[in-house]
C-alpha cells in the first residue's frame, strides 16, 4: 500500500513538473518583450479598429507597417464609407494624406515617439514594459496584460493586451475609462514580423498615387524635363503661325504672372514653405473677434457646393449652440457658436485640392484621423474628414474635449 501511495505521488510530481514547464510567469515574459524589442526590424499588421465613444461604434480596417528605425505607414479606412486616410512618417517628415481627395498634409513632429497608438507595437509593448503595476494571466493561447494606459487623453485610463504564447504577436486590444467601459477596441487578424516592403512603401507621391489610383501631379523637375521636351520638337508651319498670334495676344499678361507658382497645388513642399494657423493664435492687441473671422474665412473652402452644416452628437456639459451661420456664401463656409461651462466656435468649410507645407503645431490623434492643435492660449484643432475642412477654436475648451466634440462629428448627416 505504500508502495502505490509513494508510485501516485511519484506520478503527480512528474505531471507537475511537466505542466510547470509549459508555463512562463509575467516576468520571463516581460523579459522577453524586451529582448524582442531590442531586436525590432519591422512588422506589418492588419486588422479592426473600433471606437465606442460616440452613440454609435465607429468600425475602421487598419493597416500598419513598420520599418527600423522610424519609417510608419497607417492606413485607416472607414468600413462603411470606403473612405482612406494614411499616416506616414518617412524622413521628410509625417504626413496625413488623403489620397482620393489629393490632399495631404506634413507635420512638424516625432509622432509616434511622443505618444502611444492602440494599433502599433512599439506602443502596447512599450506600455507592458513601463508599468510595474501590471496585471498578468493566461488565456488559452495568450498571454494577457493590464496595464495603464498610455495615450493623449486622461479619459482612457488603462488597456487589456492579448498576446500569442508562441511569438507573442498582438491579438487584441482593449482600451477602457476609469469607468471600466470600453472605448477603444483593436483586433489584429493578420501580422508578420521581419516584413519585407518596397523601396517605396514609405514614400509619400508613391502612396498618394498608389491609393487613389490616380496619375501623380508632375513634380517640378518632371515639368521641366517635359518643357525641354517640347521644346525640342519642331513645329509645323501652321503651328508656328498660331503660336506667334498667341504670343503676341498673352505677352502682356504673362510678363505680370510669370515667376508666380500657385502655392495651393504645389505637389514638392519645403522646409520653408510653412502655413501659419489662421484661427487659434492669440488676438493681437486691438484685433477684434469679428476681424479674426473673416481672416479665417480667407482660408476656407472652395466653390464645391454646399454641404450642409454637421452638428456634434456630443456636447459637454453646461454648453449650448448659441447660433450657426454661413459665413461665407461663395465658400461654403459655415460657423457654429456654442457657449456655456466652455466658449468655441466649430467651423466646416469644402476645400481645395492642395498640399500644404509644414504645419506648425501638435498632432493630434482623433482615431479616425489625425489632427493638428495649434496656438497657446487660444488653440484650435484642425482636421480634415470626407473632403470638409473641420476648426473647434477655444481659449477654455480642453483639448480631451475637443477630440471628443470631433469623434462625435464622424458620420453625423448634413442639416
Amino acid at each position: 500500500m505504500r508502495r502505490i501511495t509513494w508510485v501516485l505521488a511519484m506520478m503527480m510530481s512528474v505531471m507537475l513538473l511537466l505542466a510547470a514547464c509549459g508555463q512562463k510567469d509575467a516576468s520571463a515574459v516581460v523579459k522577453d518583450l524586451d529582448h524582442k524589442m531590442s531586436k525590432l526590424q519591422s512588422y506589418e499588421g492588419i486588422g479592426t479598429m473600433t471606437l465606442y465613444s460616440g452613440q454609435q461604434p465607429l468600425e475602421y480596417q487598419v493597416e500598419v507597417r513598420y520599418q527600423d528605425p522610424s519609417y510608419y505607414r497607417i492606413q485607416l479606412t472607414n468600413t462603411k464609407k470606403d473612405i482612406k486616410q494614411i499616416v506616414l512618417r518617412n524622413d521628410e517628415g509625417v504626413f496625413v494624406l488623403t489620397p482620393s481627395l489629393k490632399k495631404s498634409f506634413r507635420f512638424q513632429s516625432d509622432w509616434p515617439d511622443n505618444q502611444g497608438q492602440v494599433y502599433l507595437y512599439q506602443t502596447l509593448i512599450h506600455s507592458i514594459l513601463q508599468d510595474n503595476s501590471r496585471q498578468f494571466l493566461t488565456e488559452g493561447d495568450s498571454y494577457v496584460f493590464e496595464v495603464a494606459a498610455n495615450y493623449q487623453t486622461d479619459a482612457l485610463v488603462k488597456q487589456k493586451i492579448w498576446l500569442d504564447k508562441g511569438d507573442y504577436k498582438p491579438q487584441q486590444v482593449q482600451v477602457t475609462d476609469s469607468e471600466a467601459r470600453v472605448v477603444v477596441e483593436m483586433k489584429f487578424t493578420q501580422f508578420e514580423f521581419n516584413k519585407k516592403f518596397d523601396k517605396d512603401a514609405f514614400d509619400m507621391q508613391a502612396n498618394m498615387t498608389a491609393s487613389a489610383n490616380i496619375d501623380p501631379t508632375p513634380l517640378q523637375e518632371d515639368a521641366d524635363e517635359a518643357v525641354k521636351d517640347e521644346k525640342s520638337k519642331t513645329p509645323s508651319k501652321e503651328e508656328q503661325d498660331s503660336e506667334d498670334n498667341d504670343k503676341k495676344d498673352n505677352d502682356k499678361g504673362s510678363k505680370d504672372t510669370q515667376g508666380e507658382p500657385d502655392a495651393a497645388t504645389s505637389t514638392k513642399p519645403t522646409d520653408e514653405s510653412t502655413t501659419e494657423p489662421t484661427v487659434g493664435d492669440e488676438l493681437a492687441p486691438g484685433q477684434d473677434e469679428e476681424a479674426t473671422q473673416e481672416a479665417v474665412t480667407d482660408d476656407l473652402g472652395s466653390s464645391a457646393g454646399p454641404f450642409g452644416i454637421i452638428k456634434p452628437s456630443y456636447d459637454p456639459q453646461g454648453v449650448s449652440l448659441k447660433d450657426e451661420q454661413e459665413v461665407n456664401s461663395d465658400n461654403h463656409a459655415v460657423m457654429l457658436r456654442y457657449t456655456g461651462t466652455y466658449n468655441y466656435t466649430i467651423m466646416e468649410s469644402h476645400q481645395k485640392d492642395m498640399e500644404v507645407g509644414v504645419v506648425p503645431g501638435e498632432y493630434i490623434d482623433l482615431g479616425f484621423t489625425a489632427g493638428v492643435l495649434t496656438g497657446e492660449t487660444q488653440k484650435t484643432l484642425t482636421w480634415m474628414d470626407e473632403g470638409i475642412k473641420y476648426q473647434i477654436a477655444s481659449a477654455d475648451l480642453p483639448t480631451e474635449e475637443m477630440v471628443k466634440i470631433a469623434q462625435s462629428m464622424v458620420d453625423q448627416p448634413g442639416k
